[in-house]
């Protein structure tokens, strides 16, 4: 009785849950709202049918072996059940409950059909009820070869191809009917993950898939041995045959596509709506930046500040690892170190030939410029101050940093070359250029993306993440971005000095001793990070630097910006200084004389101070007193042919009066009083006399401490005379 009521009630909630469900054959072709894709503006961009004239293909034109790859990876009792592989639920059901954990699925190739057109993402109850009720009526309304010819239609490949006839044309160049046993191979290994199997972002794993699909198929009888082996020994693809298909905004949006849905576990299928911050305007304007006769790769990024979305870009290549050379320095060196407090912009670094166990970096030009600010060492992109400033922060510490920001350090990797780029496989020119908006926001990082939001069958699925990260201090950040100003300025960015608002930017150039292979132009306003690139897939070699045509393309992308938002009437502003970095006056000769950081002393003239900003908790404490009481070095004595000559130390300060006094025990008498001199000879002593000479420093009416040089005797070679000609403080 107990079980009829039971049974009684979950038959009375299937029929109330199912009442309203209905198989509707038109979801199960492919038709211009399958895929629908978003401007900035809620305009429709472009939608999958548009792909090729027409897009279903009968099952009479798909190889058996298609067929069969298919069946053996994702269904192999397909012709045997009527939808549902009641052996294998139970088989499914049992080694989840072995493992705790739910690792292995059971739909067939109809649920996969019915779940990829007609439902919601959402894993209820309710919907494995409708899923039940569609795919029995899928089952009795086609054969499985009609179910089989609608799947193959619907399913998603990878690199936006949805259906079996966009795949074979993007990843072989070829129709349907002229796909080999290798080329079905993989296609059938792509459904599983596409993101994961695709041949052109891992190969790896796709042969290892590849191989996987084939043993299948060997083990279920479809091929022979000598069959599989000749699949497998096949080469995959390396590039779509149809480059074109890598320049729009579009092979971004599916390749994030395809990540988002790995991630997130979502089945990309029925009605698909894709929000982004696309501008087809600057688009257009984008393509047209770089000239017609530029035959290496290029890519430009355009990042919007405030959505953290990707409004343009342009590329040959796609989204690809290379290099990053010295972009990597504001973010892997120089923002961290000022964030330890291990430096300020106005660190001075000793620019010199170095090895560090066998390591000798060097400078771009093989020139070593002696001591440096930390400020030009980043606005001229030198390399050993980049070393130096690293091995001070330590590499692990600033890696942490890097990782935080989502780019990815190998273990191998962690080295001293990493602060000038060194690595093996590099980073997306993508995931950079949202580290750096981690600077551009103040120190706080925020995921970054082509996609705003993925909407399937008329229910949220995806938004991209809001949240923020802090990453370095508002303060660090600031400073960091200040620093790179320079660099737009003065610096290897300099391109950039024309532009009328403010500007950060940096520069990078990876080569070797044969030439370039990776040329960087990156910058950043309140608005827009912006970025070019130029280099070759193939890795041959171009004859740019960063700070040549890819920063004059990116001037023409600001420019384009800039007037995009005085057509709107928007302004750029300036970057804004936060509370806790001030500017702080410096004493000038001991800055550049003796290499030391001193507050300026009050009575410096301008002359005299060089003005930097520091972080307010680590700004110098010591003041310079070298106004307020004039010092100098102690001057040279000389005797030649009767005269007494006093030579000032070379560092004496030419804005100081000099006061210089003669005692020869019975008089004391001033000799002279006056501007600088580098020299003073007395012509008046006498012969057989000793003689005490005094120096005092004076500036305006301030007198410093007189200082007192050694005895001469006139006209004997004594002990002392000897003493004065060998430099008297060396004894």
């Amino acid at each position: 009785m107990l079980f009829l009521i039971l049974a009684s009630i979950g038959v009375g909630y299937y029929f109330a849950v199912t009442k309203d469900t209905a198989l509707q054959p038109e979801k199960l072709l492919l038709n211009e709202q399958t895929v629908v894709i978003y401007d900035r503006y809620g305009d429709s961009l472009k939608n999958v049918s548009t792909f090729t004239n027409n897009q279903t293909v009968k099952i009479e034109e798909i190889p058996r072996e298609m067929q069969l790859a298919v069946i053996s990876t994702e269904d192999k009792r397909f012709y045997k059940h009527n939808g549902f592989d009641v052996r294998r639920i139970a088989r499914a059901a049992l080694n989840n409950v072995k493992a705790k954990a739910f690792k292995e699925g059971a739909s067939t190739i109809s649920q996969q059909l019915i779940k990829n057109t007609h439902l919601t993402q959402e894993k209820t109850v309710k919907r494995k009820l409708k899923e039940w009720k569609l795919t029995r009526k899928l089952e009795h309304k086609y054969t499985k070869q009609e179910i089989l010819e609608k799947y193959l239609n619907t399913i998603y490949f990878g690199h936006s191809c949805f259906g079996i006839r966009a795949a074979a044309e993007f990843y072989f160049g070829k129709t349907p009917s002229e796909l080999t046993l290798a080329d079905s191979a993989i296609l059938a290994g792509l459904i599983k993950s596409p993101n994961n199997y695709s041949p052109f972002k891992h190969p790896e794993n796709c042969q290892k898939r590849k191989a996987i699909v084939l043993s299948l198929m060997q083990k279920n009888g479809y091929i022979h041995d000598t069959e599989k082996e000749t699949a497998l020994h096949s080469p995959l693809p390396t590039a779509p045959p149809n480059t074109k298909s890598n320049n729009g905004f579009l092979t971004f949006v599916f390749d994030e596509l395809g990540d988002v849905a790995a991630k997130h576990h979502l089945r990309l299928g029925g009605s698909i709506e894709i929000f982004t911050d696309f501008d087809p305007t600057l688009q257009e304007r984008i393509n047209g930046v770089c000239p017609t006769d530029l035959t290496c790769d290029k890519t430009i990024f355009v990042l919007d500040a405030t959505s953290r979305l990707f409004k343009a870009c342009y590329s040959t290549v796609g989204n690809v690892n290379r290099l990053p050379g010295s972009l990597i320095k504001p973010l892997l060196v120089y923002a961290p170190a000022i964030e330890e407090d291990v430096i300020s912009p106005a660190t001075p670094i000793l620019d010199e030939k170095v090895n560090y166990g066998g390591y000798s970096p060097e400078n771009y030009n093989g020139k070593y410029h002696g001591y440096v600010s930390a400020r030009e060492c980043l606005a001229y992109s030198l390399n050993i101050p980049a070393v130096k400033v690293l091995q001070s922060v330590g590499i692990d510490k600033s890696v942490d940093y890097l990782e935080k920001m989502g780019l990815q350090v190998e273990k191998d990797d962690r080295s001293l070359a990493l602060a000038l780029g060194g690595m093996k496989n590099g980073f997306p020119l993508r995931d950079i250029l949202s580290a750096y908006a981690t600077l551009q926001n103040g120190g706080t990082w925020q995921e970054c993306g082509f996609i705003s939001k993925i909407r399937v069958n008329g229910i949220n699925v995806y938004e991209i993440n809001t949240d923020k990260k802090r990453i370095f201090s508002e303060d660090t950040a600031y400073l960091t971005t200040d620093m790179l100003k320079t660099a737009a300025k003065e610096g290897t960015a300099k391109k950039l000095r024309p532009l009328s608002f403010d500007i950060a930017a940096k520069t990078g150039t990876v080569g070797n001793e044969k030439g370039n292979t990776d040329a960087y132009a990156l910058s950043y306003t309140t608005r827009d990070i912006a970025a070019v690139w130029l280099g070759n897939a193939d890795n041959t070699l171009i004859e740019h630097t960063g700070g040549g045509l890819p920063c004059s393309l990116l001037y023409s992308v600001n420019e384009i910006l800039f007037e995009d938002y005085q057509t709107k009437n928007m302004t750029i502003a300036s970057f804004s200084r936060p509370n806790g970095v001030g500017e702080y006056a410096l004493d000038k000769t001991s800055y550049y004389d003796t290499h030391n950081i001193l507050l300026a002393d009050d009575a410096a003239p301008q002359s005299y101070r060089i003005c930097e900003l520091f972080k307010k908790d680590n700004s110098p404490t010591k003041k310079s007193d070298f106004f307020s009481n004039p010092s100098i070095l102690p001057p040279t004595l000389q005797v030649e042919n009767g005269k007494v000559i006093i030579m000032l130390d070379k560092h004496s300060p030419t804005i100081y009066k000099y006061k210089i006094e003669r005692s020869d025990y019975a008089t004391h008498t001033t000799i002279y009083e006056g501007e600088y001199l580098p020299q003073f000879v007395d012509d008046t002593v006498l012969f057989d006399k000793r003689y005490v000479y005094t120096v005092t420093p004076i500036y305006n009416t301030t007198y410093g401490t007189p200082i007192t040089l050694p005895t001469v005797h006139v006209g004997q070679n004594t002990q002392d005379d000897a003493i004065i000609q060998k430099e008297w403080w060396q004894y």
